[in-house]
């Protein structure tokens, strides 16, 4: 197909990566989307675009998580979970379920902020996708969640509540109004989106689970029931597994969209748009082809914009990160040093847990892309501490990096490490070797399987210079919830004093297929 704008057609799925959990409003002309983001910071994404299919990253909407001290050190599969996004009375509103802490809130009069700070709504274990409804017949407003087992005991049911208008507190106890073990073949209920149309409260709420589960709709003429249910997408004879999980809006010229997930293992959920469109004879929402995902589709009657996606590549003018970078926590003063050129400058934190990148808070990461591709970044090591380390790695329950290290005579050694799903410490990948001049061309191939080949220009003249692979193919791994990630980390053993630092430049993806779609 042609890269050219006015393309009448587009391919799924339009957010090649792991965009988990997606909620999508429009305002005026713009839509917006936001997403998990779980323990990294900052979090809670905002992703804008103008035709549903080509989005930009914007910004955060939460600069760091709360407690504090929790998320101190990574806390990979917890967090934000599943936010949605609203639009009220002026104001960009997102909720969203820490599974540990309970219902928050944050909203702005702009979706680039300024954002409120974390406010709790409601406070619980197992509280999670939480989805608020300001009801402009009524004035009422309500709030419905789902229950995560692990941390309540309770799973496959919907609460409903009564919410204060100002969005600051829930007024009853709450009510089970969708109980999924009532419905015969149901299970995992979760994730719902409350909307009112047509008369009707409508919950859109995915079941089954992320692998192999399919999108419901409930609808009421009251907002505490009694619901009836249909299923309105589900994978069929497509290679669309699990497709469910999103959000629906409408275009101003009245066309109706789904935005949703599909898991795809080490690249996490990627998002995918289907078209909408209300059954005239029942008055239920089909979504996609009668039910089933589309891979390709006609665009949105909307006016055509120039392809567009979120950033990967990073000159890190000033020393700056881009806004595709988090933190696998809350990140501390000292850890990035800002500065008059480009260039990335990482302080070799030191730690007691060098042995494991899975531990460290200071690793940088953005997500993994979902079409094959090459990864590519230039380091030099500037720590002079023996045992001082930087490199680029692929993080997931099982991880790889590559990189420079220090050794105690003061050479510069190139290094290849890597840590099994249930290993406690990294071990060598390929053997060390000489890094005279402490620089280094790192690379890493995906391929389609997400296997990773490792590879190294240290432009020492060995071997015929130019890039030299390393060690074995490396199949990346999600994380319990989150896709695998490429990370940029420096560190040092412990020990007093300042270990030095570590600068990286010319960070580049190379997308190995360019899609012929956007």
């Amino acid at each position: 197909m042609s890269t050219d704008p006015a393309e009448p057609v587009y391919r799924n799925p339009v957010l090649d990566a792991d965009w988990s959990d997606p909620d999508v409003i429009r305002v005026g002309d713009d839509f917006h989307l936001t997403a998990s983001s779980f323990g990294r910071a900052p979090g809670l994404p905002l992703l804008h675009s103008r035709d549903l299919v080509n989005w930009t990253l914007v910004g955060h909407a939460l600069q760091r998580l709360e407690p504090e001290a929790q998320f101190a050190v990574p806390r990979h599969d917890r967090g934000v979970w599943a936010p949605s996004l609203r639009h009220h009375d002026g104001r960009f509103w997102i909720f969203w379920g820490d599974p540990d802490q309970g219902i928050f809130q944050v909203n702005a009069p702009e979706i680039r902020g300024p954002w409120t700070c974390p406010h709790l709504v409601k406070a619980g274990k197992g509280l999670i996708d939480p989805c608020p409804l300001w009801d402009d017949e009524t004035g009422e407003a309500y709030l419905v969640h789902a229950w995560a087992k692990s941390r309540s005991g309770v799973k496959n049911r919907l609460t409903g509540h009564r919410m204060h208008p100002h969005g600051t507190e829930l007024l009853d106890e709450g009510k089970v109004i969708v109980d999924g073990d009532r419905i015969p073949g149901w299970f995992t209920l979760e994730g719902p989106k409350l909307y009112k149309h047509d008369g009707w409260f409508w919950i859109l709420a995915p079941a089954g689970g992320v692998e192999t589960g399919w999108q419901g709709a409930f609808r009421s003429r009251a907002f505490f029931g009694p619901y009836e249910e249909k299923v309105v997408l589900e994978q069929k004879d497509t290679d669309v597994n699990g497709p469910h999980q999103g959000g629906w809006v409408r275009t101003p010229s009245g066309e109706d969209w789904f935005l949703h997930f599909q898991q795809r293992g080490p690249y996490g959920r990627v998002v995918h748009l289907q078209p909408m469109r209300w059954d005239e004879d029942g008055g239920w929402p089909v979504i996609g082809d009668d039910g089933a995902p589309v891979a390709e589709h006609r665009r949105p009657d909307l006016p055509p914009q120039p392809p567009a996606a979120p950033a990967t590549d990073d000159d890190f003018p000033g020393g700056r990160p881009g806004r595709q970078w988090q933190w696998t926590a809350n990140p501390r003063d000292g850890w990035a040093t800002h500065h008059s050129a480009d260039g990335l400058r990482l302080t070799c934190v030191r730690t007691a847990d060098a042995h494991d990148l899975r531990l460290l808070p200071n690793v940088l990461t953005q997500r993994l892309p979902g079409t094959p591709c090459t990864v590519e970044v230039d380091l030099r090591l500037d720590g002079t501490e023996p045992g001082a380390r930087a490199g680029l790695a692929v993080l997931g329950d099982a991880y790889s990096w590559i990189g420079l290290r220090r050794g105690t005579d003061g050479t510069v050694h190139l290094v290849h490490r890597f840590a099994e799903t249930a290993a406690e410490r990294e071990r060598d990948a390929a053997p060390p070797r000489p890094a005279p001049d402490g620089r280094a061309r790192l690379r890493v191939d995906i391929d389609a399987g997400a296997r990773c080949r490792f590879s190294c220009d240290t432009g020492d003249g060995t071997g015929g210079g130019g890039f030299r692979p390393s060690g074995q193919v490396f199949a990346a791994t999600p994380w319990r919830w989150v896709g695998a990630l490429l990370g940029l980390v420096a560190l040092a053993p412990t020990g007093q004093g300042h270990a030095g630092t570590a600068t990286f430049t010319q960070f580049r993806i190379h997308i190995q297929e360019k899609r012929a779609d956007r």
